[in-house]
């Protein structure tokens, strides 16, 4: 039988993995579980925060439902997007951006809708409540990668390897009007409908639906869980939370150009933009 390693050891694994983009090779019981693993993350992140890095949010995973069977995840999982992981598209601009690779490993792009809040959700709080804390929603992309070769990982790895979370890209945000109907919103962000395009040739399909039936939704299945989870910092106003892809990861590589199309309706569902992404 492994003995799993003991937290500092694996803190060290991830820290080292991260700054030379060096692959893990820890054996299924490294981290045991994910109580383990999210430990391990937690201990990541106080001590990039300690070494001067600003955490700006949180990335959720794992919500599509249609990809579990082949990452062999079945749940979602969460980690910290940093100051430094973050681009946001500047409203003038066109809804576009540039992204740079560097220092990943085998990053992958997931289009997802990503939401900012204004203020920190109650406890157990509903639908309603949590829509009146978010102050906008937008579409991007998260850039996924794993520091485990061949995409080959247990929930728990995925975890400590800090969620996966590489880099994100935040297009044109649309704002929430006071007093919007979450039931509403909750719907039109379910019946989005999405194209992928790598290089203009159609990659992949997506709704909002894939992701725990629909983005806001996943929002809440991880304001719950990440209450649950011993020593997490609290949410508060200003973070940004992107809720999972819409359709399956896709490899990237640098001179390459990806893009979405998006169909919806509806009062701010209808606002959201397609984005494109440049990486060099």
């Amino acid at each position: 039988m492994t003995t799993p390693t003991p937290l500092p050891g694996l803190v060290a694994d991830v820290s080292h993995a991260r700054l030379h983009a060096r692959p893990l090779a820890w054996p299924e019981t490294t981290p045991p579980d994910l109580p383990a693993a999210y430990a391990t993350a937690l201990a990541v992140r106080a001590a990039r925060v300690a070494a001067g890095e600003q955490p700006v949010g949180y990335k959720v995973g794992f919500t599509n439902r249609t990809i579990w069977p082949r990452y062999g995840v079945y749940a979602p999982i969460w980690g910290t997007v940093w100051q430094n992981t973050l681009t946001l598209v500047d409203a003038a601009a066109p809804n576009a951006a540039v992204v740079s690779l560097a220092g990943l490993c085998e990053p992958r792009i997931e289009p997802e809708l990503v939401f900012g809040l204004k203020s920190e959700p109650p406890p157990a709080c509903t639908l309603a409540q949590l829509a009146d804390a978010i102050a906008w929603v937008a579409h991007g992309f998260e850039i996924v990668h794993t520091h485990f070769p061949g995409w080959k990982f247990t929930a728990a790895q995925a975890v400590a390897d800090e969620g996966l979370h590489g880099r994100l890209l935040v297009g044109h945000r649309v704002a929430l009007p006071p007093g919007a109907s979450a039931g509403m919103l909750a719907q039109a962000l379910s019946d989005l409908q999405l194209k992928l395009y790598g290089d203009a040739v159609l990659k992949d399909q997506g709704m909002g639906a894939h992701v725990l039936d629909g983005p806001l939704q996943a929002m809440l299945h991880f304001v719950q869980e990440i209450r649950a989870t011993p020593g997490t910092p609290a949410l508060k106003a200003g973070d940004v939370v992107t809720t999972g892809t819409l359709t399956d990861a896709w490899p990237v590589q640098p001179g390459q150009t990806w893009h979405t199309e998006l169909a919806a309706t509806g009062p701010v569902a209808g606002q959201l933009e397609g984005l494109r992404i440049r990486f060099e």
